[in-house]
């Protein structure tokens, strides 16, 4: 990564009223994206960070666990919230609810989770198929927001799967709209996160939204990537998801590529361990000590991929149970050893490609604008 700087002038994104940059956004990642990680990227530096998933149904119904999800560090602006819902009536109620009570400064609408579950009842990456429906969810967001200066954007994939593509009329049916940008994650829902992420599409999609920032998504896992999808792609802005599982400090490569200056080193054993301690400690401010201690436990295996430890060691740290322990198991590693070449690809979940799982007869008439029957009966957070 050493050497790696940016060779692009392009004028700074905007987000409604808002500067990014650099321009970069934090991908909201069910279980991943709470406050407490958001701040530890942050702290790496600058972009706009977005917060877990937050159901419609549930701001409205004021669901008590999706209430305290809905939480920003002092200092986090703009507050950037991933509000998910499947009706006008009810994603219009509770984005009204949001900007009336004054919850969040950006609202992005993510159409593009591949999970079973979500797409067998219509929601997710199998949504924008239905043009009609669509269009009427982003457009009762934005004249709720409206009044209160408050962009909404909407994220989406290249489609269901290679038969049926949905993002180019996803694209053109959220500019006419009025969202405030778009942002293409460029697999099909059938691809899950497996393969690799066809960046041509973002490049078609940005020939076809011509007045609203483009981003791109998929397969961002260096400074180097970013500024290459942005080269190749003309993407006004770049989402960050999996690359930064354990790797909060990317943020901070990804600022000084952008900015024209060398990428920092990866950091040492050492440094890792003191992230992935500051990491708990913001954690145990959110949730308390126990559940913020399970918590952690997911992160190990991506703080540490690549490291010469143990098997026993990781085994200690995957079922970390307090501060103390996991005091004592840093204290047992080798704090010299330098950040593996290995662990700069990919990380976090990949899975295999398979059939995507849609309601009986939803492909019959996509301008049918009937809202699918139980899609939004889920929790925040995915």
């Amino acid at each position: 990564m050493e050497g790696v700087t940016a060779t692009l002038s392009k004028p700074a994104l905007k987000i409604g009223p808002y500067e990014v940059d650099p321009p970069v956004v934090l991908a909201p990642m069910a279980g991943i994206t709470n406050v407490a990680f958001r701040r530890l990227c942050r702290e790496y530096g600058a972009g706009l960070y977005v917060c877990e998933m937050i159901t419609a149904r549930a701001v409205v119904e004021r669901h008590p666990g999706t209430m305290h999800m809905m939480s920003f560090d002092h200092g986090e602006y703009p507050r950037s919230m991933q509000l998910y819902g499947v009706d006008p009536k009810t994603m219009r109620e509770a984005v009204k609810i949001i900007v009336g009570e004054g919850l969040a400064d950006h609202i992005d609408q993510n159409y593009g989770c591949p999970v079973a579950k979500v797409t067998r009842k219509g929601g997710g990456a199998a949504l924008p198929y239905k043009r009609t429906l669509f269009g009427n969810i982003v457009r009762a967001s934005v004249e709720a927001a409206e009044p209160a200066g408050v962009p909404v954007t909407v994220k989406f994939r290249v489609g269901i799967d290679d038969e049926h593509h949905t993002y180019l009329d996803a694209g053109r049916i959220a500019e006419a709209e009025g969202a405030a940008a778009v942002s293409l994650h460029a697999r099909t829902a059938s691809q899950r996160y497996s393969g690799e992420a066809d960046w041509t599409r973002i490049s078609r999609l940005k020939e076809a939204v011509t007045s609203i920032p483009v981003l791109g998504n998929g397969d961002i896992f260096s400074a180097d990537d970013a500024l290459r999808m942005v080269a190749e792609t003309g993407c006004d802005g770049v989402v960050v998801g999996r690359g930064c599982l354990g790797r909060p400090w990317l943020f901070g490569e990804l600022e000084a590529a952008f900015a024209g200056r060398p990428a920092p080193q990866g950091p040492n054993l050492g440094e890792v361990s003191r992230v992935l301690r500051r990491h708990a400690e913001l954690l145990i401010e959110h949730d308390g000590a126990a559940k913020a201690l399970r918590d952690l436990r997911k992160h190990m295996a991506w703080y540490f991929m690549g490291f010469p430890i143990g098997s026993e060691l990781r085994r200690s740290f995957a079922m970390v149970s307090s501060l103390d322990e996991l005091d004592d198991l840093i204290t047992r590693l080798d704090h010299d050893a330098p950040f593996p070449s290995e662990a700069l690809g990919p990380r976090g979940r990949q899975g295999s490609p398979g059939k995507v799982t849609l309601p009986h007869g939803w492909l019959d008439d996509p301008d049918d604008p009937c809202v699918p029957e139980g899609a939004d009966v889920m929790h925040s957070g995915g």
